[in-house]
């Protein structure tokens, strides 16, 4: 074992690359936005159509990415994500030399493809290179972790790019796009090269094998695919809105904070840095606690960190460490609530194919297609803060996070028991 695990450790590299990579691309549409909004004119509402272009993607890929996966296997499945990944994040390049926002919201939704894709690829490829059972996980987790230093990198670095108001264009956030495509190049480049092992190939007559239900004849993976939805909006539009708000004008229609966009995106970073801890933590008492108590007590947390935000005076302000700016305490609570959302994906995917049996893979298809939650949800947050101002908006992730509440306590039980799933 130990030689086919060193033989595997640049194809191990390259998937933590591309865990990196997924939540760059992923996280580039929330600093975009503040970008788009000044060089465009955009609004609110439309300065998040950047995510609703990447999350759209998997609502037409993610069941096909499955099939791939089954059909094609890891490498050649891999391999055309990073393509499509290649040519998204040029077309996003293309966006700022031609200056088009329609560009930019195609290079987004190409890139889009790739993510799910490459979503669908990379857990399943790193379990089957760490020979699955706990190495395996373990990779996984790791991977998981590095995900999260991508989202937290991603802000910070478009932010500091971008620089003053003045100056914001998609041309300032070239260096950060350049390096997408190198990782995105490298890797298809080693991958080409390297044997990856195949276990989870199906076969014609595997294929044809019909079965008397689906994932949809249980109704807490329905309720769970609803929560999917919800959460990877609330994930994404907890910053992306509090990125806009810091950073918009207070001289605006529509008055922000006036932070400028270096401060802003360090300030976000430290919202996905918090997930990092989060998901270290829930890594490290998950043998220990169900998914149902930790869903339960990160949607109530949750619950109290958006009340806080929301009704916490505009004037009632703390001085950030390390940063020594002095912001609201309404964004204190927004930034802390990555400490919630970090396990949210784990808890709920759990619950939901808990007792699925062989609908599993094809439940993992449909979680796929959900996460396009992640581009609806925001836009409707950012239409809400266009009419009724940014804090307010937060009733919507406020709803959101008592969906996810009800999933934990009532919604996740399985009262499709007599459905055969062997």
């Amino acid at each position: 074992m130990e030689s086919n695990q060193k033989n595997y450790s640049l194809p191990i590299a390259m998937m933590f690359a591309l865990f990196f990579m997924i939540a760059f691309v992923t996280g580039l549409p929330s600093p975009m936005g503040v970008i788009v909004a000044k060089q465009f004119g955009a609004s609110n509402f439309e300065s998040q159509l950047g995510f609703l272009g990447n999350f759209l993607a998997y609502a037409f890929m993610g069941i096909p990415a499955g099939i791939m996966l089954k059909k094609y296997g890891y490498k050649k499945t891999a391999l055309a994500a990073i393509a499509v990944g290649f040519v998204g994040v040029s077309v996003q390049f293309l966006s700022g030399q031609v200056g088009s926002f329609s560009v930019y919201l195609a290079g987004a939704f190409i890139s889009g493809f790739s993510m799910c894709m490459l979503n669908t690829v990379v857990n399943p490829m790193l379990n089957t290179l760490g020979g699955g059972g706990n190495k395996g996980n373990q990779l996984i987790q790791f991977g998981g972790s590095i995900n999260s230093i991508g989202a937290t990198i991603t802000p910070m670095l478009v932010g500091w790019l971008m620089g003053a108001e003045a100056g914001r264009t998609i041309g300032k956030a070239n260096p950060a796009l350049f390096l997408a495509l190198g990782i995105f190049a490298l890797a298809f480049i080693v991958l080409r090269f390297v044997t990856i092992p195949e276990p989870h190939l199906e076969t014609a007559t595997e294929r044809s094998v019909k079965h008397s239900h689906s994932p949809l004849s249980f109704r807490h993976f329905i309720l769970g695919a609803i929560a999917i939805f919800i959460y990877v909006g609330t994930e994404i539009g907890i910053p992306s809105t509090a990125n806009l708000f810091m950073t918009a004008s207070k001289t605006a229609a529509n008055a922000g904070l006036g932070i400028d966009a270096t401060t802003a995106g360090s300030i976000v970073g430290i919202y996905w840095l918090l997930m990092l801890v989060g998901r270290l933590t829930g890594g490290a008492i998950g043998s220990k606690v169900s998914s149902k108590t930790m869903l339960i007590t990160v949607s109530l947390l949750g619950l109290i960190f958006i009340l806080a935000a929301i009704f916490s005076p505009i004037t009632s302000t703390i001085t950030l460490p390390v940063l020594g700016t002095e912001v609201p305490i309404s964004i204190v609570f927004l930034v802390l609530c990555g400490l919630c959302t970090s396990i949210m994906w784990g808890g709920i995917f759990n619950l939901a194919v808990e007792g699925l049996g062989k609908y599993t893979a094809a439940a993992s298809g449909i979680f796929m297609v959900m996460v396009c939650g992640g581009g609806i949800v925001p836009l409707f947050q950012g239409y809400v803060s266009d009419h009724f101002g940014y804090l307010s908006s937060y009733w919507v992730m406020f709803a959101c996070l008592g969906y996810m509440l009800f999933y934990g306590l009532i919604g996740s039980k399985n009262v499709n028991k007599d459905i055969p799933v062997e």
